[in-house]
């Protein structure tokens, strides 16, 4: 299951379930969007029909490994819960469980956004959950547990997926880039995931976009002129104005933000950052460097600035 990443705990269980060929009619993957949910439910599909199965880890190779990977494996089928919500896609659910698996050990459904189905398919799928034919598993993801019927959790294996934390997305993009043999700046991968925010398919997407976009290397320069992401520079612009009581210098920093184009939300997310890191800093000074994950660097800055506002000034800003 390593190939998907972070979820260690949730890979642990699925590889001993997929080894010893304990496998559930039903599993419920939830939790926020881009965690890795579809990609596991992919990756214990063919860990189940792998051509080495029961294995903990699919070889990848095998004829079934590869038309799982290509979407054309004819014993896992992947549904849209909001494409498939009528009468006659319940039927059709209900009545694809009857088959046998055609060419491998188990018939696999994957359902994204599966709180979006109707109450006609959540019927089908429980009465097909109570009675479970032989080979057969239901993988559920959702961003939204809480609308699926109680019948329907209490029969399923729930899996709660959490936000990946800034060193393992870090780490994830890290290993893309050197597997892709691309230079870049270690801050620059950093700054990513924090834009990122614990989505490991929104990391992808923002490498993509400024490896597109930016030049041979991947620059913290080019990841904020891509992204339209606020420099440090800015922010410390933005503690002198609040240092001085400058309201003039702090209205021309908002109109340089917005004229920049840069990102509102991930701005203010940086900011009341940027305000947390310094109460720390004020309060257990270098210390609370290494807790905070700042760079010996941004320490230096941010140690700094702290001796140019009083602690309760920081905390009341």
């Amino acid at each position: 299951m390593g190939q998907a990443a972070g979820q260690e705990v949730i890979k642990a269980i699925l590889s001993r379930a997929a080894l010893e060929d304990h496998i559930a009619p039903a599993y419920l993957f939830s939790g926020t969007r881009g965690v890795g949910k579809t990609t596991l439910a992919r990756v214990f599909a063919k860990a189940l029909n792998c051509a080495t199965a029961p294995t903990a880890e699919p070889c990848n190779e095998c004829e079934s490994c590869r038309k799982i990977t290509a979407g054309m494996a004819v014993d896992v089928l992947e549904m849209d819960g909001a494409s498939n919500r009528g009468i006659e896609d319940a039927k059709r659910l209900r009545e694809g469980v009857n088959y046998a698996p055609m060419e491998g050990r188990y018939k696999i459904f994957i359902i994204d956004e599966a709180h979006m189905l109707s109450r006609d398919a959540f019927n089908a799928l429980l009465k097909t959950i109570e009675e479970p034919p032989p080979r057969v598993t239901f993988i559920m993801a959702t961003t939204e547990p809480h609308k699926f019927p109680p019948t329907i959790i209490s029969r399923c294996q729930h899996f709660v997926f959490k936000r990946l934390n800034n060193p393992e997305l870090e780490a994830h993009l890290t290993y893309i880039l050197n597997q892709e043999g691309a230079a870049f700046e270690p801050e620059a991968v950093s700054l990513i995931a924090k834009r990122a925010a614990g989505s490991v398919r929104d990391s992808m997407s923002l490498l993509g976009q400024v490896l597109a976009l930016g030049g041979e290397k991947l620059t913290v320069a080019s990841v904020r002129g891509t992204l339209g992401l606020a420099g440090e520079d800015l922010f410390l612009s933005l503690l002198k104005a609040v240092q001085h009581e400058d309201s003039l210098a702090a209205l021309k920093l908002t109109r340089t933000i917005l004229d920049q184009g840069v990102d509102m939300g991930f701005f203010l997310r940086e900011l009341s950052a940027m305000w947390r890191n310094l109460f720390m800093l004020r309060q257990a000074g270098a210390a609370a460097a290494k807790v905070l994950d700042l760079t010996p660097a941004e320490a230096e800055t941010w140690l700094a600035a702290t001796d140019k506002l009083a602690l309760t000034h920081i905390h009341a800003c």
